[in-house]
């Protein structure tokens, strides 16, 4: 794990810490090949600059988000508001996680694909790349 990744997971409390490692360390092993740092504050894996998937401790959990998740067809994934194409799930244990879902939508991560790398260029508009 990357130390920046690693500082941000150990600034977190035990119980979403325990969250955050297992969420990088699966995001690691599936996404092997994309580039990961810190990006608006919190954890962000990214393939050819675009952002894939990544993770945010919020008041009351932490947040599994996928940039194209919307596209995934997932019900245990929820769906942000506006134009964007951003889904998530939101975790406050690590017996909520399932590794099985996860690396599913990580799989899927790699062939449903958003342009957001570009967006500001595009004022905005999205494009699919996958």
């Amino acid at each position: 794990m990357k130390p920046d990744i690693q500082s941000y997971n150990n600034q977190q409390t035990p119980t979403d810490k325990e969250i955050c490692d297992l969420l990088a360390t699966t995001i690691n092993s599936k996404l092997a090949e994309a580039e990961s740092k810190i990006w608006h504050a919190h954890p962000v894996w990214f393939l050819n600059d675009n952002p894939i998937v990544g993770y945010s401790k919020l008041k009351d959990c932490v947040r599994l988000m996928f940039w194209s998740g919307a596209g995934f067809e997932e019900e245990k994934l929820k769906t942000g508001t506006g134009k964007f194409k951003d889904a998530s799930i939101r975790y406050t244990a690590i017996d909520q996680i399932k590794l099985t879902d996860i690396k599913r939508w990580l799989k899927k991560s790699r062939a449903i694909q958003w342009d957001y790398k570009n967006v500001v260029k595009r004022k905005g508009e999205l494009i699919r790349l996958k």
